[in-house]
C-alpha cells in the first residue's frame, strides 16, 4: 500500500521519504544557496551552542501544501533531526497572509542550510494546490460540481509531475493526465485521444474513435472533436456512429481559430469573441446533440482555462460537464520566506520581522 493510503487510514501521520525519494545530494548542500553553506561552517566554528528559531510564512490567502515533504526533508538531511523542535501546519490547511506555517528550533548548523530548499518546496506545492483549489471552486460556482482534469504534463519539466500531481490532489483534482502525477497519492493517469491519433487516420475522427474503442473497450469513450475545426459536425458524426457508447466529446479549439459553425451562422457574430472554445459554440453544440437525442453525451472543454474564465462560463451556465486545465495551474505565484526570529530564547530578527506564534501549529515528532 502506498503511504498515502496508510496516512488516510491513520496508520502514519505524515508522508516520508519513502514517497518523496529525495536526491541524496540535498544532504551535501548541492541545492542550497552557497551563503547558507558558508553560514553553516561559521556557526559550527564560532557559535556552535546558539539555538535559533526559524519561522516560515507567505503573504497570500492560500491552500498550504508541501509540509509533509519538508518534514521528510528535515528528517532525512538535517544533522541530528530528533534534537530539533518542530511545529507545523498540515497539507491542505487554508492559510492567511503572514501566518506562520512552520517553525524549527535548534542549532543553526543542524538545519539552516535547508532554508532555501524548504522555501522552494512550500512555494511550488502551495502555488499549485491553491491554483487547483481556485479552479475547482470556480467549476462548482453554478451549484453543480464539475470535475477538473489536471493536464499540466506539457507545461513544465517532467521531473516535477509527481509533486505537482500531489499538490493538485491536495487542491481538489482527482483526475490527472499522467501516471507520474498520481504517483504520490496512488491512482493512475487518465485520458483518451490526442490530435495525433486523429492525424494518423488522416483526419477521419470516426475511424480514429473506432480504433480507440476497439483497443480500449473498457474505457469511457470520449472523442476529441476539434481536429477539423468543425466541432458540431464531427460531434454528430461520432454520436451517430457510436450512440450510447459515446460518453462525451472534448473541445480544444485553438484560441487563434474560429470554428466552422460561425461561417455557417454569421448572424450570431458581432457581440463576442468567436475564437477558441467559447460559450456560444458550446451552447450550439449542446443544442445540436440534444436535438438528435444525444443528451447523454457530456462536453469536456479544454484550452487556456483558468479560474476566472471557468467562473465566467459557469455564471453563463455554459454547458460544460468537465474542464481540462493545464498551464494556469502551474504558475508559481506564492513565495515563502524563512526568518530566524529567536536567538537563545530572546527575540532577535532583522528589522521588520518578528516571531509570530500560531496556535494552529502542531508539534512534530520525527
Amino acid at each position: 500500500m502506498k503511504e498515502i493510503g496508510l496516512k488516510l487510514e491513520g496508520k502514519i501521520k505524515r508522508l516520508t521519504n519513502e514517497t518523496f525519494k529525495f536526491d541524496e545530494r540535498v544532504g551535501d548542500g548541492w541545492f542550497s544557496a552557497v551563503y547558507f553553506l558558508k553560514t553553516k561552517q561559521i556557526a559550527e566554528k564560532y557559535k556552535p551552542n546558539n539555538i535559533v528559531t526559524m519561522q516560515f510564512f507567505q503573504k497570500k490567502h492560500a491552500v498550504l501544501c508541501g509540509t509533509d515533504e519538508v518534514l521528510a526533508l528535515i528528517n532525512t538531511f538535517a544533522t541530528n533531526p530528533h534534537d530539533l523542535e518542530i511545529h507545523s501546519l498540515k497539507d491542505g490547511d487554508k492559510i492567511e497572509p503572514f501566518e506562520t506555517v512552520l517553525t524549527i528550533t535548534g542549532p543553526y548548523q543542524y538545519f539552516g542550510f535547508l532554508e532555501g530548499v524548504i522555501d522552494g518546496i512550500l512555494a511550488r506545492r502551495t502555488s499549485v494546490a491553491t491554483n487547483v483549489y481556485e479552479v475547482v471552486k470556480a467549476a462548482k460556482s453554478s451549484g453543480v460540481e464539475k470535475p477538473i482534469i489536471f493536464m499540466g504534463d506539457r507545461d513544465d519539466h517532467f521531473t516535477q509531475q509527481a509533486g505537482d500531481g500531489y499538490a493538485a490532489y491536495i487542491g481538489g483534482s482527482k483526475a490527472q493526465a499522467t501516471h507520474a502525477m498520481n504517483e504520490w497519492w496512488g491512482k493512475r493517469g487518465m485520458g483518451t485521444m490526442p490530435h495525433a491519433l486523429i492525424q494518423l487516420f488522416e483526419g477521419d475522427l470516426v475511424a480514429a474513435t473506432r480504433a480507440y474503442h476497439e483497443t480500449y473497450p473498457d474505457d469511457d469513450l470520449l472523442a476529441l472533436v476539434d481536429y477539423n475545426n468543425d466541432v458540431i459536425t464531427d460531434s454528430l458524426k461520432v454520436a451517430r456512429e457510436f450512440g450510447k457508447d459515446l460518453k462525451g466529446v472534448r473541445i480544444d479549439t485553438s484560441q487563434n481559430l474560429i470554428d466552422q459553425y460561425f461561417n455557417r451562422h454569421p448572424e450570431v457574430l458581432g457581440t463576442f469573441d468567436p475564437r477558441g472554445v467559447n460559450p456560444t459554440l458550446l451552447f450550439a453544440l449542446r443544442s445540436a446533440l440534444d436535438n438528435e437525442g444525444f443528451n447523454h453525451v457530456k462536453i469536456v472543454a479544454s484550452g487556456g482555462f483558468d479560474a476566472k474564465r471557468i467562473e465566467r462560463y459557469e455564471q453563463m451556465r455554459a454547458p460544460v460537464d468537465m474542464y481540462g486545465v493545464g498551464s494556469s495551474l502551474l504558475k508559481i505565484h506564492i513565495g515563502f520566506t524563512g526568518d530566524s526570529v529567536i536567538l537563545n530564547d530572546r527575540p532577535e530578527a532583522k528589522t521588520g520581522r518578528k516571531y509570530r506564534p500560531n496556535s494552529r501549529l502542531e508539534k512534530i515528532e520525527l
